[in-house]
């Protein structure tokens, strides 16, 4: 159990940011899920939730943008998103554990801790997203997921238009089970992106494996040369090995099932 000595709840993103700025201990309170497992003592505690940033809206420009704060359940049931990218957003969230937490987690505290095992990073990362920090402001997720963490704020996640299609494929234990292994790709305007995670590192992109695809390459090709190319590691949900010879499996699932679609 966490102990918080003082709480706030500011109205405007800009009060967040300055009582962050205040104090190095202070800390920003989102969806809260994984924060209450922890045995810590929070000297300031920022709840984000009467900010505004609950939203998921399309822009004139065709980019869609979801507010930190957007639950995992609204990614998982919004009509935008289940009609982005023939619903790849929205299918992986649909798989993490249950409604109950998707209904509390948030989008953007999935996407700022970087967490590896996440299965929300993999698909927005396949799509090529973007984020708003408050204070570093607009970058490449890709770029984000290597920088070392901040003290920043993440007020929104950016998609850009996708007229093509995507899936998402996640092998885990049990349903309830964080992914051993995930893999998402987009195929759009003849180029592919193809994001794997739960490595057990954070998401990365296959680079070869996607010139590969681009090029016309066969389905098992490109599977084998995902698996080739990036690092895997062991935990206590499965070894190196074994990650290594899923994600040649899930890729050329991935692939012949977009296939199907186009």
């Amino acid at each position: 159990m966490y102990r918080v000595n003082k709480y706030e709840r500011p109205e405007t993103v800009e009060a967040c940011a300055e009582l962050l700025r205040s104090s190095p201990r202070s800390m920003l309170i989102a969806g809260n899920m994984f924060l209450r497992m922890s045995n810590i003592n929070i000297p300031l505690a920022i709840d984000l939730s009467a900010c505004g940033l609950d939203y998921v809206r399309k822009e004139e420009d065709g980019t869609i943008r979801i507010g930190a704060m957007c639950s995992l359940r609204e990614l998982e049931v919004n009509p935008l998103l289940r009609g982005y990218c023939t619903g790849l957003i929205s299918q992986a969230a649909g798989e993490i554990i249950g409604v109950q937490f998707r209904n509390l987690a948030t989008a953007g505290a999935s996407v700022f801790s970087k967490y590896g095992f996440s299965d929300v990073i993999t698909p927005l990362l396949a799509v090529d997203a973007r984020i708003n920090l408050f204070e570093q402001g607009e970058v490449s997720l890709e770029e984000f997921l290597r920088q070392p963490l901040r003290r920043d704020l993440l007020t929104e996640i950016i998609l850009p238009p996708c007229e093509g299609a995507g899936k998402f494929i996640s092998f885990r234990n049990s349903a309830g089970d964080f992914s051993i292994l995930n893999v998402a790709v987009s195929s759009a305007g003849g180029r592919v992106r193809i994001a794997v995670g739960a490595r057990p590192a954070r998401a990365a992109l296959a680079y070869e494996a996607m010139k590969l695809a681009d090029a016309g390459a066969r389905q098992e090709e490109v599977a084998a040369a995902a698996a080739a190319e990036l690092s895997f590691g062991t935990n206590m949900r499965g070894s190196a090995e074994y990650r290594r010879a899923l994600c040649s499996v899930l890729v050329e699932r991935t692939l012949t099932a977009i296939g199907e679609v186009e």
